[in-house]
């Protein structure tokens, strides 16, 4: 194989990842019992403080999901458990709680937990309290949305003033 090659494989894998994650997604939506954000199945919890808020959620053994597209970077927590997890970004990762890390813009994980788990993640939302406001903030709801906005957003970076 050519190191031409090679580099145009490593650099179509992310949007291979990115598509396998949605082809996932779906099978996981049309399976009778699909669940989708908070539910008795992955219970979540709600805090808030100095314009920060704190979702927490409880995942059990043998949950397979998906998480949203997050349009920020923001620090997350696996408290406990261990899981696998899949990422455009990183490929497949076995985490091990508790560990921190930083979620970049863009993110969204497909993932089996391994044993159950307990997450957090921080998000920067001024003084909401509105989770569906919140949501809104937080989630894009397709790349395509998610990459436009990043691409208005460095636009807008570009612009230069007389001065």
């Amino acid at each position: 194989m050519t190191a031409e090659l090679e580099t145009t494989e490593r650099e179509l894998a992310p949007l291979d990842l990115r598509s396998r994650i949605q082809i996932l997604e779906q099978g996981l939506a049309a399976l009778p019992g699909a669940f989708f954000g908070d539910s008795d199945n992955c219970p979540l919890k709600h805090s808030f403080g100095n314009g920060i808020y704190m979702r927490e959620i409880f995942i059990p053994k043998d949950t397979i999901l998906t998480g949203k597209i997050h349009r920020h970077s923001h620090p997350n927590v696996l408290m406990a458990g261990r899981v696998a997890v899949v990422t455009e970004g990183a490929g497949l990762q076995i985490l091990e709680g508790p560990m921190a890390m930083i979620s970049e813009a863009g993110t969204k994980r497909a993932l089996v937990a391994l044993t159950d788990l307990h997450w957090i993640t921080f998000h920067n939302v001024g003084e909401e309290r509105d989770l569906e406001k919140i949501e809104a903030i937080v989630i894009a709801e397709t790349y395509e949305q998610f990459e436009a906005e990043q691409l208005e957003a460095a636009q807008r970076k570009d612009i230069s003033w007389p001065g």
